[in-house]
């Protein structure tokens, strides 16, 4: 791999990465729109959250595929496909009439989305040698970083100034001119070849991780003691296992589980999903107390997390060269320190908890989670051979999507559950949901504390 990079590919990067930020608004701009859908659509929370949650399993589903299409197909023609599905799902969305269109916009935008980031990363990976990918990486996650973050806020104030459609209406037209440039600009990095696709494989993982999802969120819903909800999560399970063994002796696996064989890259793998369940029950469970609990606006909402957006900004090409000059041990214990931290005090907060408390501890958990997450994900990475990357991101983003998507439906669930015994027990509605919200955060705090003492035992220790 040449050390000097070109800075027409350079400019290629730019350009998916733009492509690739405008559709991870759509991880959360949902959040405070949720509220509003829920009134329009006479819809409860663990109905509603489909909207996030579908959204987040299809993208998961669809980056095991981008293994096999990254080989199989050109840089326009993947970049090209992508992007119309997404236009196509974001322009479903905002002409929705029902609850069900809605949904069907947001599988149709999560099948465009779900090849952006991995084409992304993967040519990032590739273009760039091992010494500089910490940088490289840094510098691109300040963009994709920021588009989450900023998606509250965006959809928070148009929710409130125009009405949640006008969210769609505003990110499509925008996707639209990105595909625009990139149909004059956009140049091969690099060439498709004939490839099969394990089609068993693709249909194993849709309705294994379909299943799981499914009964999770019924579980918020109706309730554990249903056949509606153990069923599915049963089902999807055995259907899992299937999956994971037909990869392990496939000779062209969908998944390439295998390399999870790699220490280093298994123990990456763990504590970023970990991670991410931290960032989750952020995005998710924030919105939902500050607009239903206390009181807050959509903007409002919204804005609590522009502090964390700078934060992130600033850190992400930071942790980069920390990564690239020292190694991942120090920041990621930092990290993840911080999130276990800041989740912790988060499963503290009530109805009176001051606002810029909050703002200030939701900053320093992503603060945290910026210190951790590049640099985890390059270190394992780095452990692989170059022909590898493609299917180690692979793993790596949808590890990520599946904790999206079952990781909120769990969350919304522990919410749901807890929140119903208090209210069973006398409670008053406002306190308890006050009391689900903190039952949720302590889930993921505990979880948070468990991925710090890996970290410490484990984190740049392992032999490579």
């Amino acid at each position: 791999m040449a050390e000097k990079i070109d800075k027409k590919d350079v400019f290629m990067i730019g350009i998916m990465v733009s492509g690739s930020f405008i559709s991870s608004l759509n991880q959360t701009v949902m959040a405070p729109i949720l509220p509003a859908i829920m009134v329009d659509y006479g819809i409860t929370p663990a109905i509603g959250q489909w909207l996030t949650t579908v959204f987040m399993l299809v993208n998961g589903l669809m980056i095991p595929v981008t293994a096999y299409l990254i080989n199989r197909f050109t840089t326009r023609q993947l970049f090209f496909a992508a992007m119309s599905f997404f236009i196509a799902g974001t322009t479903v969305c905002a002409l929705s009439s029902d609850f069900t269109t809605l949904i069907a916009g947001r599988v149709v935008q999560a099948v465009g989305a779900g090849n952006l980031l991995p084409l992304v990363s993967v040519n990032t990976m590739l273009l760039f040698p091992k010494e500089r990918r910490g940088l490289a990486l840094g510098i691109t996650n300040v963009v994709m970083g920021v588009a989450p973050a900023f998606g509250p806020t965006f959809s928070g104030w148009i929710v409130d100034t125009l009405g949640w459609k006008y969210v769609f209406y505003g990110i499509a037209p925008l996707a639209a001119v990105v595909l625009i440039i990139a149909l004059f600009t956009l140049r091969n990095l690099h060439v498709g070849k004939r490839a099969g696709l394990d089609w068993i494989s693709v249909a194993l993982s849709t309705l294994g991780f379909g299943g799981l999802l499914f009964g999770f969120s019924m579980a918020g819903n109706i309730g554990w003691d249903t056949p509606h909800t153990y069923i599915p999560i049963v089902a999807g399970v055995c259907v899992i296992c299937c999956f994971v063994r037909r990869q392990l002796r496939s000779e062209q696996p969908l998944l390439k589980l295998s390399l999870l064989r790699n220490p280093v890259f298994s123990c990456a793998v763990s504590l970023s999903m970990i991670c991410r369940l931290g960032q989750v029950v952020g995005m998710v469970i924030t919105p939902i107390f500050l607009q239903t609990v206390a009181g807050y606006s959509a903007t409002v909402s919204g804005m609590t997390v522009m502090p964390a957006t700078a934060a992130m900004a600033a850190m992400n090409p930071v942790s980069g060269m920390l990564f690239d000059k020292y190694g991942p041990r120090r920041i990621c214990i930092i990290g993840i320190a911080s999130v276990a931290f800041g989740t912790f005090l988060m499963s503290l907060i009530d109805v009176d908890t001051p606002l810029a408390y909050i703002v200030f501890i939701y900053t320093f958990r992503m603060v945290g989670l910026s210190l951790c997450n590049m640099p985890l994900n390059t270190w394992g990475i780095n452990a692989l051979p170059n022909e590898w990357i493609a299917h180690g991101n692979a793993i790596v983003q949808t590890t990520t999507q599946i904790v999206n998507s079952i990781g909120t439906a769990i969350l919304i669930t522990i919410m749901m559950m807890v929140a119903g015994a208090y209210l069973a027990g006398g409670a008053t509605e406002t306190a308890s949901m006050v009391r689900g919200v903190n039952a949720a955060y302590r889930f993921a705090s505990i979880l948070s504390f468990a991925g710090l003492i890996v970290a410490i035992f484990r984190v740049d220790r392992i032999k490579r």
